[in-house]
């Protein structure tokens, strides 16, 4: 059984703590009294593991109504950030949020209630009072103290990333003596720079404090506090600093590995180049008292494909996360990332399926090797090849297509099988960076970057017209209504809707 984080799940005043684990191995503490809970430096370990709600891969949790984390299998990164993109075809099947995200259109975000991402907001005040709780507490060492800190702030820098990001600025309380007052109910948006450089702190401490590998597999580390705040940097166009950064990681110890393709299988997914990743349990069934898991082979497979191990997917004639023959075709036919991409199979009932009677190609990047149920292969969120994209492009920006900077690129193509750059590609600042989205696309599909990437190289919506897509009024989320209804006028809709 893997090594595995389970995130705690607080219920009124009781804390219950279940899950399969190894090293990290939390105490079933059963229901304590807020007046005596938390006391010990084991009860303020157990108290500070909420901040890692929001981050596995599990239908969803009990919050103010049922909510979803960030790499859960629905309402997650991948459908957010790519099948909105231009890399996957529109999926009208379902209906819902699959149709609503596969076109790129979020107008229907409006009717969301409860269960939508907006209601974080409210796991943003949770880390507040946690982090006054531990900076009061006297039962800590100092560096049990900043340990935990860091923890803490990295998920609330990191939650309020992924906020802005949908949303736009977002209120948020980060003093915890406004909490239980009057400003909890003023939902009036700040500026950009003040979530901006509130994300800014809490990342930079998360990065100063985190260990670079920590005793239990699963929990945060100095690699992902680096580089959330490095593609934090870059979406605000800070340049410098987001070179700055990435020169730490190149000093980490962080290296590509050999095969591509062993990223993603279970057998080979702790390796020299991810730096984060979810850590998923074979045996989990997606509850939310069970560890983390992968059922991304169901979204991918189409209900008559047969899988590897686990069984033919759930789309019905079509896989949720198709790659249109358009998109497949820009790889380069060397290239081993095009390898996890299937265009010919054949059907349970012996139909061969290709370019000719079916609209796309397969993804199988996560392939369903294990079960018994769905998948265990980690899900990668942060790599090192992320990483050297990332810095080539901060280096593009502030002083064109240098040959370090090219060199990055080259590094990550090689590997892939494919020549490096060509002349065109790195003939001017504008070329270079035409090239890093397009290099971003062929490395890092199906690994939920691609809107955030259109957005930044300023090609939302036009990629996505040109991919025959109709996006929405933004690349934006509209901020649900209720939200709005229950703010007595303070808090905007998000601009566009």
């Amino acid at each position: 059984m893997k090594n595995i984080i389970i995130p705690i799940l607080f219920i009124a005043t009781g804390i219950f703590i279940t899950g399969c684990t190894k090293d990290f191995d939390p105490q079933i503490t059963g229901v304590l009294s807020p007046i005596n809970f938390p006391e010990t430096e084991a009860d303020f370990e157990a108290y500070a593991m909420d901040c890692y709600k929001p981050f596995g891969s599990k239908w969803g949790y009990p919050g103010v109504e049922w909510e979803t984390m960030f790499f859960s299998p629905e309402y997650s990164h991948l459908s957010m950030n790519d099948l909105c993109g231009d890399q996957f075809l529109e999926f009208t099947n379902w209906g819902g949020l699959w149709e609503g995200f596969s076109i790129a259109d979020f107008t229907f975000l409006r009717q969301q209630g409860q269960g939508s991402h907006y209601e974080k907001v409210r796991f943003i005040t949770r880390m507040t009072k946690i982090l006054e709780d531990l900076d009061q507490t006297t039962v800590l060492s100092p560096e049990k103290r900043d340990q935990l800190t860091g923890e803490v702030r990295m998920a609330r820098g990191w939650t309020m990333f992924f906020l802005l990001h949908m949303y736009g600025p977002v209120p948020v309380i980060l003093d915890p003596a406004l909490i239980g007052t009057d400003a909890e109910a003023d939902q009036t948006r700040p500026s950009e720079e003040f979530l901006a450089n509130a994300i800014t702190a809490d990342l930079q401490y998360a990065a100063d404090h985190l260990p670079v590998a920590p005793d239990q597999y699963g929990r945060f580390n100095k690699g992902l506090a680096l580089g959330t705040l490095m593609r934090h940097y870059l979406m605000q166009n800070e340049w410098g600093n987001a070179e700055a950064v990435g020169r730490q990681l190149l000093e980490m110890g962080y290296s590509l590995v050999a095969d591509y393709a062993s990223l993603f299988r279970t057998a080979t997914e702790r390796n020299s180049e991810t730096i984060w990743a979810v850590s998923c349990d074979v045996n989990a069934s997606g509850d939310n008292l069970e560890g983390n898991f992968n059922a991304w082979s169901y979204y991918c497979y189409p209900n008559n494909m047969p899988g590897i191990k686990t069984g033919e997917g759930w789309g019905p004639g079509v896989g949720v996360f198709t790659v249109p023959w358009e998109y497949y075709d820009t790889f380069d036919d060397n290239d081993a990332r095009k390898a996890l991409l299937i265009p010919e199979w054949t059907t349970k009932n012996g139909q061969l399926k290709n370019r000719d009677n079916y609209p796309g190609a397969v993804v199988r990047k996560y392939p369903d090797e294990d079960g018994p149920q769905y998948q265990g292969n980690d899900i990668v969120v942060l790599r090192y090849a992320d990483v050297l994209l990332m810095l080539a492009e901060a280096i593009n920006q502030t002083a064109g297509p240098t040959v370090e900077a090219v060199n990055l690129v080259n590094e990550i193509r090689n590997r892939a099988g494919i020549d490096d750059l060509g002349a065109a590609d790195t003939a001017s600042k504008e070329a270079f960076n035409d090239a890093l989205l397009r290099e971003r696309g062929w490395e890092l599909y199906f690994e939920g970057f691609r809107r955030w990437d259109l957005v930044r190289f300023g090609k939302w919506p036009d990629a996505l017209i040109a991919a025959g897509k109709n996006p929405g009024p933004s690349h934006l989320f509209p901020v649900p209504q209720y939200a709005i209804d229950v703010s007595n006028g303070t808090l905007t809709q998000t601009p566009g809707y």
